[in-house]
């Protein structure tokens, strides 16, 4: 005998009309939304940029109200003391950097080429392997047998392009692909007022933008997302206090350095070291170059030296320094980090280099306390508590 059910209604099988012209009208809201922040991508960065500069604002302000100072009061105080100490200091160092800068910019050519020089001398072993032919001339042991079929070959010279040359081609397509805002003085004076201020209205209240934060998830939800969110902002707090801390060392050693080992232009290029060690991984190689090009100015020996030089100081930076200052932090992984820096850069250029590993930072954050303790379960935490854990176990 047949189960007879009460009346109900079955949905028919299939997508009805109104099912279509949903999905339909999502799918073009969501590749409008995506177009805008594509088009958009280097005013987010910037933004980006500013909430990080506005969260170490934000920690030297929590410091000033232990003295009655208000919180709007003490986030333009601490904007306008950084400031003026780079000023100041750009002011005090100013003639010796501008006086090096034009040494650099005129000696590094010549340090290219005797670096030219040096590779066509070894052009046999190694080193030839490496840099390949950087002129079209034949090499000296050639030039006996080619006899009256010297002129030629002459014709061929020209296909070769010294390594001068090619570095500057190299370097000016980077620069197109890498530094395009450059381009326009107003733009980066623009994104600068965009971080100053961002930096100043967060680090003034930044209870304001956490509860309004925090009203975009259901209630149930808002304590894990407040917690969540919380970590993130101490985890890229000390990562920015820890790059800026490693900036101004790895600066004066650099400086310190170059001095001792006789390179000229030593105060530029330590600068030039401090500024670009904001970019882990590639800033440090970018640095070395062109102190390793100065070294050749003297002789190859040199520059080995100013190599192992910058390598030890990396070394030194990476296994006592950021431990020290990261202590408790997430450390990302070493291939993460350059893969998300080579991914970032390709799609939004320096911004995106510039972004790559706070954002790599605070990604790690929201898996490991989403995914990975909400969803698999494992007890996962900084590299301090996991020490902790297998200690006391």
């Amino acid at each position: 005998m047949p189960v007879i059910y009460g009346e109900r209604r079955r949905r028919p099988m299939g997508w009805r009309s109104k099912d279509i012209l949903r999905t339909a009208a999502l799918v073009i809201a969501m590749y409008v939304v995506v177009r805008m922040l594509w088009f958009a991508s280097p005013l987010f960065l910037t933004a980006f940029l500013g909430i990080l500069f506005g969260l170490a604002v934000s920690s030297g302000v929590d410091h000033l109200t232990r003295w009655r100072i208000p919180r709007g009061i003490g986030a333009a105080l601490v904007v306008i003391t950084f400031i003026g100490l780079l000023v100041g200091f750009g002011a005090s160092v100013a003639p010796i950097i501008r006086a090096q800068s034009v040494e650099l910019r005129h000696r590094l050519p010549e340090s290219i080429d005797r670096l030219e020089a040096w590779a066509n001398r070894h052009n046999d072993g190694l080193i030839g392997s490496i840099f390949g032919p950087t002129t079209g001339m034949p090499k000296p042991r050639d030039t006996a047998t080619l006899g009256a079929k010297a002129a030629p070959a002459s014709a061929d010279t020209t296909t070769g392009s010294p390594l001068r040359e090619r570095i500057s081609r190299q370097l000016s397509g980077a620069t197109r692909y890498l530094f395009p805002f450059l381009s326009s003085t107003l733009a980066v004076l623009g994104g600068v007022l965009i971080i100053i201020f961002l930096a100043v209205y967060i680090g003034a209240d930044p209870d304001l933008y956490h509860r309004g934060l925090m009203q975009l998830f259901p209630r149930r939800a808002r304590s894990r997302a407040g917690e969540v969110f919380s970590s993130m902002a101490t985890v890229l707090r000390r990562w920015l206090v820890t790059q800026l801390i490693a900036m101004v060392a790895i600066g004066a050693v650099t400086t310190t350095v170059l001095l001792l080992l006789g390179v000229k232009a030593a105060f530029a290029l330590g600068i030039l070291a401090g500024l670009l060690e904001f970019i882990p991984t590639v800033g440090p190689i970018l640095s070395a170059l062109p102190a390793v090009a100065m070294g050749f100015l003297d002789s190859p020996e040199k520059a080995l030296y100013v190599a192992i030089a910058f390598w030890g100081i990396q070394f030194a930076e990476n296994h006592l320094l950021i431990p020290l200052l990261m202590k408790g932090g997430v450390n990302a992984p070493p291939v993460l980090t350059i893969l998300s820096q080579a991914l970032m850069a390709l799609l939004f250029g320096f911004l995106g280099l510039m972004c790559a590993v706070p954002l790599l930072a605070a990604a790690i954050v929201a898996v490991r306390m989403l995914y990975v303790e909400g969803v698999v379960g494992e007890v996962a935490g900084t590299t301090e508590d996991s020490a902790r854990r297998a200690a006391s176990a």
